[in-house]
């Protein structure tokens, strides 16, 4: 176990582990889609999401039958560990090893556990997608790196949670999404939205038409790369309403990108921010302020105040 030191808001400038962040990527996108066999649909894709632990990511419990297993990444011991309800475990080292090694091995380790899965093997929402079983390009996995992105992952499942208590109306858990590598948390109007054109590389439209069913305001940190190449918090509308894009948020470093059509505000300057904290929930709350406004989402009746422990929330 490391015993090294951990900044609360760690640098991770994106072409520094660009090839680790790659190959975690696709890691995760084959855990992820061992979920995604084995469980029900959930509205909005739900099902097939991470969730942060006080380790790293997990699946959560998978149900295979009478039984049920679980995937977990460490980032503190870097290793993953496969559990099942009946006491099996296998666990391997997160080393330099390539996407086709990592995926024959926890293959492997399942079948030995008596869990037989088959998936799509091939990545979703990547450029150049090459089937996991023949990906050898794909191996870099920088330790320190990691612990740093489990770091600002730690932060921001902490301030998504927060910011999601001062909602009322339908919202997603915080979860992770291995598709496009990022963590999110939706609102929902309650109302219908019109039917998403599809087009998202390498996803199957039927799955962009069912997630996009229903008006949101969705925020989330990415680590990076393509049109921003550098990791940032985002938040968009769906549909996007008009004058959305015109409205000032907060703080003064975020901004609308054109391209993406979304407001981003760069991790590092949340990081350098006097509060890094109060600058994050200035972003997510000033974002939501936006769509909301903007759309006329009935807040009366969708917000409360933020929630404290142990308090109930008054009525």
């Amino acid at each position: 176990m490391s015993n090294t030191k951990q900044v609360l808001w760690p640098e991770l400038p994106t072409a520094a582990w660009r090839d680790t962040c790659a190959t975690l990527h696709l890691w995760t996108q084959i855990v992820g889609k061992i979920r995604l066999a084995k469980s029900p649909w959930l509205n909005h894709s739900w099902h097939v999401t991470l969730h942060v632990t006080a380790r790293g990511l997990t699946t959560s419990p998978i149900p295979d039958g009478v039984r049920t297993f679980q995937i977990d990444f460490d980032f503190i011991d870097h290793a993953l560990r496969i559990s099942t309800s009946d006491g099996g475990e296998r666990h391997f080292a997160l080393a330099e090893l390539s996407v086709a090694g990592f995926y024959a091995t926890v293959l492997a380790a399942l079948r030995e556990l008596g869990i037989d899965v088959a998936i799509d093997e091939m990545p979703n929402e990547v450029p150049d997608p090459i089937r996991f079983a023949e990906d050898n390009q794909h191996r870099s996995y920088d330790a320190d790196a990691v612990r740093r992105f489990f770091q600002i992952l730690l932060n921001c499942d902490r301030l998504f949670k927060q910011f999601r208590t001062g909602f009322l109306g339908k919202a997603s858990p915080v979860h992770f999404f291995w598709g496009s590598f990022d963590l999110a948390v939706t609102r929902f109007s309650g109302r219908t939205a019109p039917r998403h054109p599809g087009g998202v590389p390498n996803l199957p439209d039927a799955v962009a038409h069912e997630a996009y069913s229903h008006e949101v305001s969705s925020a989330g940190f990415w680590p990076g790369g393509g049109a921003i190449d550098y990791p940032a918090f985002y938040s968009y509308a769906y549909p996007e309403p008009a004058g959305f894009r015109a409205v000032k948020v907060r703080p003064d470093a975020a901004f609308f990108n054109e391209s993406l059509g979304e407001f981003i505000l760069p991790y590092d300057a949340a990081r350098t921010a006097g509060d890094p904290d109060q600058a994050v929930l200035e972003f997510l709350q000033s974002t939501y302020e936006a769509a909301a406004i903007a759309a006329k989402w009935d807040r009366a009746a969708l917000e409360c105040p933020l929630g404290r422990p142990g308090v109930v929330r008054p009525l």
